[in-house]
């Protein structure tokens, strides 16, 4: 009985728990199960978690919102912070563009005028080169010539003027069309402007330069020149025309600042007409050899003559020179005679004016006459022996108003300023 007593209470199951409402005389009751109870506690559990979540929120809510919207404002300022920095940016490289582009079509249109002003410059020297043509002379002026890397930044070397002496080469070189390229409007990057605004500066530099000290040059040319042919011919005694008056200044050309461009071609004019002047007067007057390349035989003043073979006064000289050869004009003028003159035989003689005239005696053939213009080196005639001669020569005289004077004299100044005219 014990054993059955001990066994059957400890093998009894737990009861489950009953739940009854009564409600008058309706009863009703209902039994929990242990796997109700734990749905129930988890239930219970989540809504105090839901409970206590929703009140967080709702309590840490606007704290929530005031750190997004903080941090909202926080991007906001930094984006328009740095878009402010770039449209600064952007307005400081257009502000720079602008002004890189106006300085660069400020350089262009300077760059363009000091062309134009080359392009007049020549212009104005065309006439007064052509007047210079060819003028040389034994001592040249050194010229400055570009140096060979003056275009280097141009890409292109500007040829050498060294040893380009003459005025035909200085209006060859001193043309605008010497630029590296041509100026005109064109759209170029800055770097590249600059280079090309720094080579075609150089170019018109150079070329201001080249064409002052070639107008020096030529100007300080003429002036020797003149001053040669005019030295040459006072020694000779022909009169030169003297139109100056009292008030006889001189000096270069010096001008308080740069002297002005114009003055300088106007200096260079005024030489060349002196020496155009003295050209002239230098081609009429008889300077040149009627027999070029002959021996004088006799000279000018007493000599022992050649027929009678005693002391006698030779008016003139004379060259040798065989049958028929040219004889030429010694200088421009007028033919006054032409023809038969006693001892002189065939005989032509030339007013050069200023009392001056010259004479070509003995000759074979005439081939002027009265009245006639001749220039000097113009032919009169044929080497002969005709008058009052041994053999085939020429009697040459030069006379200045009636009076015989020595032709050598005139001659050597001939040959001093050949060169020159």
């Amino acid at each position: 009985m014990k054993g059955t007593k001990g066994a059957g209470s400890s093998g009894r199951r737990k009861k489950p728990a009953t739940i009854i409402i009564a409600r008058g005389d309706d009863i009703r009751y209902f039994t929990v199960r242990p796997w109700m109870a734990a749905a129930a506690s988890v239930l219970i559990a989540a809504a105090s978690a839901s409970y206590i979540a929703a009140t967080a929120y709702w309590v840490m809510r606007d704290d929530l919102l005031g750190a997004a919207m903080a941090r909202q404002v926080e991007l906001r300022q930094t984006y328009e912070e740095r878009i402010a920095v770039l449209r600064a940016e952007l307005d400081r490289v257009t502000s720079r563009q602008l002004l890189d582009q106006q300085l660069m079509q400020r350089k262009m249109g300077e760059l363009i005028h000091r062309q134009e002003e080359l392009k007049e410059r020549h212009a104005r020297l065309r006439p007064v080169l052509e007047r210079a043509a060819g003028l040389t002379g034994p001592e040249d002026v050194p010229v400055p010539s570009p140096r060979p890397d003056s275009h280097a930044a141009a890409g292109e070397v500007m040829p050498g003027l060294d040893g380009m002496t003459t005025a035909t080469a200085f209006a060859a070189t001193s043309r605008p069309s010497r630029l590296p390229w041509p100026i005109r409007r064109q759209t170029v990057e800055p770097e590249g402007a600059k280079r090309m605004f720094a080579s075609i500066t150089h170019t018109l530099n150079e070329m201001e330069a080249e064409q002052v000290a070639r107008v020096e040059t030529l100007a300080e040319r003429a002036y020797r020149t003149a001053e040669t042919i005019a030295e040459a011919l006072a020694e000779a005694g022909i009169p030169l025309a003297d139109d100056y008056g009292e008030t006889n200044m001189g000096g270069p050309l010096i001008a308080a600042e740069e002297a002005d461009f114009d003055d300088r071609v106007q200096e260079l004019d005024e030489a060349l007409r002196r020496l155009a002047a003295l050209r002239q007067t230098a081609r009429r007057v008889p300077i040149a050899n009627p027999v070029p390349g002959a021996a004088v035989t006799s000279g000018f003043g007493m000599r022992r003559d050649p027929i009678l073979r005693r002391k006698a006064y030779h008016s003139g000289i004379d060259f040798r020179a065989r049958q028929g050869a040219p004889i030429r004009a010694t200088g421009a003028g007028t033919v006054v005679s032409a023809g038969w003159n006693g001892g002189y035989g065939r005989m032509v003689e030339i007013d050069h004016g200023d009392g001056l005239t010259t004479r070509y005696a003995h000759l074979s053939r005439i081939l002027v006459k009265p009245g006639e213009t001749v220039e000097a080196g113009s032919l009169v005639g044929h080497a002969g022996s005709s008058g009052r001669s041994t053999g085939p020569h020429l009697h040459y005289e030069v006379r200045r108003d009636g009076r015989a004077i020595d032709p050598l004299t005139f001659i050597s100044a001939g040959r001093r300023i050949s060169d020159y005219l």
